[in-house]
């Protein structure tokens, strides 16, 4: 890999940790309002409840489970099967209302497939 090559990969990574960075200092997660946090990766999507107040994750989906393996993993298809499968799990918790954590990425593509798909399962936010 080239000098140029590598450093264009790492200032992408920079300038998404500043956005990740400016969005949390305005987000908080509430026992009563969780906050939903989106990882993407080249391959998988992952998304977790986590409740700030007390430092611990109440749920969470990923591509990588054995449940949502066998669908497509690192697309919009499995970002809407995650997005499923985490509203699904808050709302056996009575977790009904969250607050979206894009996590620095862009908001279209898969990110919004899975806000799109835990809204129409019941999640509020």
């Amino acid at each position: 890999m080239s000098k140029k090559i590598r450093r264009q990969t790492d200032n992408k990574l920079v300038v998404r940790f500043k956005r990740k960075k400016r969005i949390r200092a305005n987000l908080e997660g509430t026992t009563g309002r969780p906050r939903l946090v989106v990882f993407r990766s080249n391959r998988h999507i992952e998304a977790q409840l986590i409740d700030d107040v007390k430092a611990v994750t109440l749920v969470a989906a990923s591509t990588r489970e054995d449940e949502l393996k066998g669908k497509a993993t690192g697309g919009v298809d499995g970002a809407k099967s995650v997005g499923a499968a985490i509203a699904k799990r808050a709302l056996a918790k009575n977790v009904e209302q969250v607050v979206f954590d894009r996590g620095g990425y862009l908001y279209h593509g898969r990110i919004k497939a899975l806000a799109d798909a835990a809204r129409e399962a019941g999640l509020k936010f």
